[in-house]
């Protein structure tokens, strides 16, 4: 079985008294509902996730950000052409430093159809996957463990 390995970010800033985080929908052929997602990607060669976490970041949201601790792995299998693929996912909480939501990297609008803003409180109704709503709501524990 093939394995990968990606990294991602629950990037968030504070506005309006509340927490925020970034999610993107990605660019998709198929015309299925909806999907809103973390954004992430594979690991490159020589790069530590954390460097992943943040290049991602940049690319699919147009934010610049810092990393704030590692949050946890989301591990699965899918199948790809045919090929079972079991694939790990690091994501880590990141502090939005700069940038603005939606400009992205010239190019990177093959990969993400839109990037938005959502209330980190509403992000596990609103994100796609479990894994990923698992981990808003530990960026959501943490900054509230910060907070006290």
């Amino acid at each position: 079985m093939r394995r990968e390995f990606s990294a991602g970010g629950v990037v968030v800033r504070r506005m309006r008294g509340r927490w925020w985080t970034a999610a993107v929908e990605p660019r998709r052929e198929h015309h299925r509902p909806r999907v809103w997602a973390l954004p992430k990607g594979l690991i490159d060669p020589g790069e530590r996730g954390a460097e992943t976490a943040v290049r991602e970041v940049h690319e699919e949201t147009g934010l610049r950000a810092v990393v704030e601790t590692k949050l946890g792995d989301v591990r699965y299998v899918y199948t790809w052409d045919g090929e079972r693929v079991f694939k790990v996912v690091s994501f880590f909480l990141l502090r939005a430093t700069g940038g603005r939501i939606g400009e992205l990297p010239p190019g990177m609008e093959v990969e993400v159809a839109a990037a938005r803003w959502v209330p980190l409180d509403d992000a596990g109704e609103l994100l796609s996957y479990a894994g990923e709503r698992e981990m808003a709501v530990r960026a959501a524990n943490v900054l509230a463990e910060g907070s006290s």
